[in-house]
C-alpha cells in the first residue's frame, strides 16, 4: 500500500498570471486611474452643475434667488418657499448680508423681503435700484391703502375692491393736462396690473380685487398721511382755480414733480 504523500512532497500550488497584467487590472482599474475614480456629474449629489462650488441644497438656493428676483415673498402665495425660508433663515440671511442686503421677515403679515444696506461709515456698493411708482400707481396705492385701513379697522380681514371704485376715486385726482378720460383709465388699469403682479392686490374675479397686507409695507401710515395732505392741498388749489374769474392765470405746477417732493416717486 502506498503511503500518502507528506506536506513536503506536495507540489506548490500556483495561480497563473497573464503577462502584461497586474493586480490593478484584476479589479477592473488601471495604474492611471487607481488613485481617483471619475464620478459622473449626475451621480454626484453635491454638484448641481459643472464647476459647482455652492454649499446650499437646490431648494434653498431657489428660495434665495426668489428673494433676490421678487419684491416680496409671501407665505400665502409661496407656502413651500416660505417653509424653506423659515427652516433656513440664518443661512439665507447670511448670503444676503454678503451682498450688503438685509432680510426682513414679517411673520405677522407673512411677508419676506430684502432691503439695501446703506451706511455712512462703509463704502457700500448699491445692488438694488429703486423702481419708483408712477404718478398713477402712487394715486392708486393711496386709495387702496385708505380702503385697506378703513376695512381693517372695521374688522374685515381681507378687504376687497372693484375696479370701478378705484377709477371713480383716482380719476378725481387727475387734471386736464393728464389727457382724456380714456387715457387716464388706461393708466389706472396699467397701475392695477403692476400691483397685481407684485402681490399687493389679487384679482379674484374679473374687475374685483382682494387687497393684500403688502399695501401696508409699501405705503406706511406716515407716508399715507403725507400723501393725503398733499392731495387735499392739490384739490384745494384746483377748487380755487375753478372759482377764479375767467382769463385769470393759474399758477404753474407739475403734478409729477410735486409727487416727487412728497416722496411718492
Amino acid at each position: 500500500m502506498t503511503e500518502p504523500e507528506n506536506e513536503e512532497q506536495r507540489p506548490e500550488e500556483t495561480v497563473p498570471v497573464e503577462s502584461g497584467r497586474d493586480e490593478a487590472s484584476e479589479v477592473g482599474t488601471t495604474t492611471d486611474d487607481a488613485f481617483i475614480v471619475p464620478v459622473a456629474m449626475e451621480d454626484d449629489p453635491d454638484d448641481l452643475f459643472a464647476g459647482d462650488r455652492g454649499t446650499l441644497d437646490a431648494e434653498v438656493r431657489r428660495v434665495l434667488v426668489l428673494i433676490l428676483q421678487r419684491r416680496f415673498l409671501s407665505a400665502e402665495r409661496n407656502r413651500r418657499e416660505w417653509a424653506l425660508l423659515r427652516d433656513h433663515h440664518q443661512i439665507v440671511e447670511s448670503r444676503l448680508n454678503d451682498l450688503f442686503l438685509r432680510l426682513v421677515v414679517d411673520h405677522a403679515r407673512g411677508l419676506a423681503y430684502k432691503q439695501q444696506v446703506r451706511s455712512d461709515e462703509l463704502d457700500v456698493p448699491i445692488l438694488l435700484k429703486d423702481a419708483p411708482y408712477t404718478r398713477a400707481e402712487t394715486l392708486v396705492l393711496v386709495h387702496l391703502r385708505t380702503v385697506y385701513q378703513r376695512e381693517s379697522a372695521a374688522g374685515e380681514s381681507s378687504p376687497r375692491i372693484d375696479i370701478e371704485d378705484v377709477e371713480q376715486t383716482v380719476l378725481s385726482y387727475f387734471a386736464e393736462v393728464d389727457g382724456s378720460t380714456a387715457r387716464q383709465q388706461k393708466a389706472i388699469r396699467n397701475a392695477m396690473e403692476r400691483l397685481d403682479r407684485e402681490g399687493i392686490i389679487d384679482e379674484e374675479t374679473t374687475g374685483r380685487y382682494r387687497i393684500s397686507s403688502l399695501v401696508e409695507v409699501v405705503l406706511s401710515a406716515e407716508k399715507l398721511a403725507e400723501l393725503r395732505d398733499w392731495l387735499r392741498a392739490r384739490q384745494a388749489e384746483k377748487d380755487t382755480a375753478d372759482a377764479a374769474p375767467e382769463g385769470a392765470e393759474e399758477p404753474a405746477s407739475n403734478d409729477a414733480d410735486d409727487l416727487v417732493e412728497a416722496g411718492a416717486l
